[in-house]
């Protein structure tokens, strides 16, 4: 996927937003793309047209990035210089990322990096974003917010379309025949009775995804002490499903009136997916809320010794203790 960026470097969110991008480069190393387009606005920075002739410049020696960090990360060196000592501090720099100094100063004048720019300020006149930085990603221009924890967000979700069902799962299991599912966990190993007479639709969801790798390697997004421990999303940020929803099956034989009760995750009646969670005792409000569909048979000492983990909006977190897979049995 591609990220891309317009931005002016004299501009102070372009600045900040450095630092995310290149954590965002580390962290997607094979899936990532990031773009930068120079975006001057020559109405509010006095060297922003320069800035940008440097870039196009550098480039011309295959030394556009090693620019960008430059400008971005030497921001507060050069923003308040009048332009004529910015050129001169461009000079002094370029030797420092490996530029042939004279060549920077002619390209820097020069024929091409003058048509690159005039490209640059009439793609800025056709568009005309309210500011800078403005982020797209796959083309389409990004609303959240601009950190780390919500970009990375939105690029596993997007990310997590590829391994999207574009149809609800066959049917896999016979209601008639009994089903184990073992929870295999960095801290071992989990047993589930499943109840494919009380709710046959969500075990077969539940046996067809586990059958389809889905839950391997994935991550317990959300453990909180003496309540439940959740998973079954493999972007890990708690948003996410397997591209469908299936029905609730609510039984009124079965209640979360004790620990290891698995339920189904929602966001509202008949948003089941793929993500599912176990108690650590008595729940009783969940009644009625969300399908019960298995309990667990052995493992909850496993299970309390997975670290607890409260994902809030705009907040980052390391990973939890990964679900390596789900071995299904039928007898």
């Amino acid at each position: 996927m591609t990220l891309t960026v317009y931005g002016d470097y004299q501009g102070g969110g372009e600045a900040a937003l450095k630092p995310i991008l290149e954590r965002l480069r580390q962290a997607f190393p094979d899936k990532l793309r990031v773009v930068f387009r120079a975006y001057p606005q020559v109405q509010l920075h006095d060297k922003a047209t320069l800035a940008a002739q440097a870039a196009e410049a550098a480039d011309l020696q295959g030394r556009f990035w090693e620019m960008y960090a430059l400008l971005l990360g030497e921001q507060e060196t050069w923003r308040d210089l009048e332009p004529a000592a910015f050129h001169d501090w461009l000079m002094s720099q370029a030797p420092q990322i490996g530029l042939d100094a004279e060549q920077f100063a002619a390209d820097l004048q020069g024929a091409e990096v003058e048509k690159r720019l005039a490209e640059i300020l009439g793609y800025t006149m056709e568009v005309q974003f309210p500011g800078t930085p403005i982020l797209l990603i796959n083309g389409q221009i990004y609303q959240g917010v601009y950190d780390y924890a919500s970009l990375d967000s939105s690029i596993r979700l997007i990310l997590l379309g590829d391994r999207q069902f574009n149809t609800c799962p066959p049917w896999v299991i016979d209601p008639e025949r009994e089903y184990i599912a073992t929870l295999q966990t960095e801290k071992g190993e989990v047993v589930i009775q499943l109840f494919p007479d009380k709710a046959p639709y969500t075990v077969n969801n539940f046996v067809f995804l586990a059958q389809q790798g889905w839950y391997d390697d994935i991550t317990f997004h959300r453990v909180l002490e003496g309540f439940i421990a959740q998973t079954g999303d493999p972007s890990g940020t708690g948003l996410g499903g397997p591209g469908y929803f299936i029905l609730d099956e609510i039984s009124p034989d079965l209640r979360f009136d004790r620990a290891g009760v698995v339920g189904m995750a929602n966001a509202g009646p008949n948003t089941n997916g793929s993500q599912f969670f176990i108690t650590y005792g008595p729940a009783e409000h969940l009644n009625g809320r969300y399908t019960i569909f298995g309990q667990v048979i052995s493992g909850m000492e496993v299970l309390e010794q997975l670290r607890p983990r409260d994902p809030q909006p705009g907040q980052w977190l390391m990973p939890g203790d990964k679900l390596l897979g789900i071995r299904i049995e039928e007898r």
